[in-house]
C-alpha cells in the first residue's frame, strides 16, 4: 500500500482529526483539572497556615513567650509538619528554622535553608509563609512546603501527556486500519468497475452486509448496474424485434413497387400499388413513432413535466371519445367511475395508456363482447382498469403481451404492431404504478395501480 494514497483516504483524515480533536480535549481537560486541583491544594494549605496561627497566637496569648516557643519548636518535628520561625528584636531567632524573614508581615514565599531542624527531612526549595506581628515585638511565622503541590502538578501532568499519546497513537493508529479497510473496499469496487468496462456486464459489487455508508453506494450501483443491462438487453431484443418484424412490411413494399414498375399497367393500377405502399411506409412509421415515445417514456425525461392528475377525468373524457366508436364495432363499453385520489403524472401519456388499452380490447375481441373501463380508489390507491368478456389469455401467455412486438398467433391476421401494451408498461414503469394481467373470467382484465402517495 502506498502510504501516500493511504494519507490521502477521507477515513484516515477523518480518524486524524477526531484523533486531534481528543487530543486537544484531553489537553484542555488536563488544563482545567491542573488549575482546579492546584488552586484547591493552594487553598488547603492556605487554610492550614492560617489555623495553625491562629492556635499560636492563643498559644502567646496563654502562656506567654516560652510557652510559644515551647510550641513551635515541638509542632515543627515529623515528615508532614509545617515550618516555623519565632523572632524577638532585634531579629533573634528564638525557634524554627524558616529563613530570611523579611521586616513585612504578610504571605511571601521563602527559598532556602533547611527543611526543618531534624536531619531526617530534606530541605525544601520553596515555602509559602505567612508572618504575623504579635505583642512586645514577637515575629511569628508559619510555612509550607510548596513542592508538595509541585509533586502533585508533575503527576498530573505527566498522566494527561501519557493520556494524550495514548489517544493520538490510538486515533493515527485506527485511522490507519480504517484507511486499509476503505481502499481494500474500493480497490474492489474499482476492479469491478474496470471488469465491467471491459465489456463484463454480469460482474457485481460484493456487498458485506454491514449497512454502511459503502455498503449502501455498492447496492445502488448494483441496482444501477442491473438497470443497465436490462436496458442493454432490451435494446438488443429491439434491434431483434426491428429486424425481425419490420422485415416483412418493407419486404412487401419492394415487392410491391418492384411488381408495378416492372408489368405494364393503367394509371388507375399504378394509382393503386401507389396506395398499398403508402399504407405499408405510414405502418412502418406508425412502428418507429410507437417505439421512439416508449425510448422517450422509458428515459424517465417526461417526469420533469408530472403535474396533479384527476384519473376519473381522465378515464370519463377517453370513455366519452370511444363510445361512438365502440358502437360502430358492434361493442358495448361501459365505464364505471368513481372519485380517485389525485396522482402525479403526466396527464397525455395516461391518455395514452388508457386509448391503447381500449383499442386493444376494441381489436382482439369479437363483436358484441362488453369493455369495462373502471376508475376507482383502492385501499387509498388510485386505479385504473379495463376489461373484456372476450376469449382473455392463457394464463402462459399473459407475461409475453407486454413485449415489444409480441402478437399472438390468433391474433396475427389484424392490424397492429405489437406495441400498444409495450406503452402501457412503459407509462406503467414511469407512474409507478403497478401493471396487472388478469384473468376476468371470462375475459382479461389489465389493471394499473398507482402508489398511495400519488407520487
Amino acid at each position: 500500500m502506498h502510504p501516500p494514497r493511504l494519507l490521502r483516504t477521507a477515513s484516515f483524515r477523518l480518524a486524524a482529526l477526531y484523533a486531534l480533536l481528543f487530543t486537544v480535549s484531553v489537553l484542555i481537560l488536563g488544563a482545567v483539572s491542573l488549575w482546579t486541583i492546584r488552586d484547591a491544594l493552594d487553598r488547603q494549605m492556605t487554610d492550614r497556615i492560617e489555623a495553625e496561627i491562629t492556635t499560636l497566637q492563643a498559644t502567646y496569648q496563654s502562656r506567654g513567650l516560652d510557652g510559644l516557643v515551647a510550641a513551635a519548636r515541638t509542632r515543627g518535628v515529623g515528615p508532614v509538619a509545617l515550618d516555623y520561625a519565632v523572632e524577638k528584636p532585634p531579629g533573634t531567632r528564638l525557634a524554627g528554622v524558616l529563613p530570611n524573614l523579611p521586616a513585612r508581615s504578610g504571605w511571601m514565599i521563602v527559598t532556602g535553608g533547611p527543611r526543618r531542624e531534624d536531619a531526617l527531612v530534606e530541605p525544601a526549595e520553596r515555602l509559602r509563609a505567612l508572618v504575623v506581628d504579635l505583642p512586645n515585638g514577637i515575629r511569628l511565622a508559619v510555612g509550607d512546603d510548596l513542592s508538595r503541590i509541585d509533586d502533585v502538578q508533575e503527576t498530573v501532568l505527566t498522566a494527561f501527556g501519557w493520556v494524550a499519546l495514548l489517544v493520538a497513537g490510538l486515533g493515527v493508529g485506527g485511522g490507519v486500519l480504517m484507511s486499509l479497510g476503505f481502499l481494500r473496499r474500493v480497490d474492489a469496487i474499482t476492479r469491478t468497475a474496470e471488469a465491467i468496462i471491459a465489456g463484463d456486464l454480469t460482474r457485481r459489487i460484493t456487498l458485506r452486509g454491514s449497512g454502511d455508508d459503502l455498503d449502501r453506494l455498492a447496492g445502488t450501483l448494483n441496482h444501477m448496474l442491473d438497470r443497465i443491462a436490462a436496458l442493454m438487453e432490451s435494446l438488443r431484443q429491439v434491434s431483434n424485434d426491428i429486424a425481425h418484424d419490420l422485415r416483412t412490411p418493407l419486404s412487401r413494399l419492394c415487392q410491391g413497387l418492384n411488381a408495378a414498375r416492372a408489368e405494364p399497367a393503367s394509371a388507375a393500377e399504378y394509382e393503386q400499388a401507389m396506395d398499398r405502399a403508402i399504407v405499408e411506409a405510414e405502418g412502418i412509421l406508425e412502428t418507429f413513432g410507437a417505439l421512439l415515445r416508449i425510448a422517450q417514456i422509458e428515459a424517465g425525461s417526461r417526469r420533469a413535466g408530472f403535474r396533479t392528475v384527476d384519473l376519473a377525468e381522465v378515464t370519463r373524457t377517453v370513455v366519452d371519445v370511444f363510445e361512438p366508436v365502440a358502437e360502430d364495432q358492434r361493442h358495448r363499453l361501459c365505464a364505471a367511475i368513481a372519485p380517485t385520489p389525485p396522482i402525479h403524472g403526466d396527464r397525455e401519456l395516461l391518455v395514452q395508456a388508457l386509448v391503447n388499452l381500449i383499442e386493444n380490447a376494441l381489436r382482439h375481441t369479437p363483436t358484441g363482447c362488453t369493455i369495462t373501463v373502471s376508475a376507482a380508489s383502492a385501499e387509498g390507491a388510485a386505479e385504473l382498469a379495463v376489461s373484456d368478456d372476450g376469449p382473455g389469455v392463457p394464463e402462459g401467455e399473459r407475461v409475453h403481451i407486454l413485449d415489444r412486438f409480441y402478437r399472438r398467433e390468433a391474433s396475427r391476421t389484424t392490424p397492429g404492431s405489437g406495441l400498444g401494451l409495450s406503452l402501457v408498461a412503459a407509462v406503467a414503469e414511469l407512474h409507478r404504478a403497478e401493471l396487472l394481467v388478469e384473468d376476468a373470467g371470462p375475459g382479461l382484465r389489465v389493471r394499473l395501480r398507482f402508489p398511495r402517495d400519488g407520487r
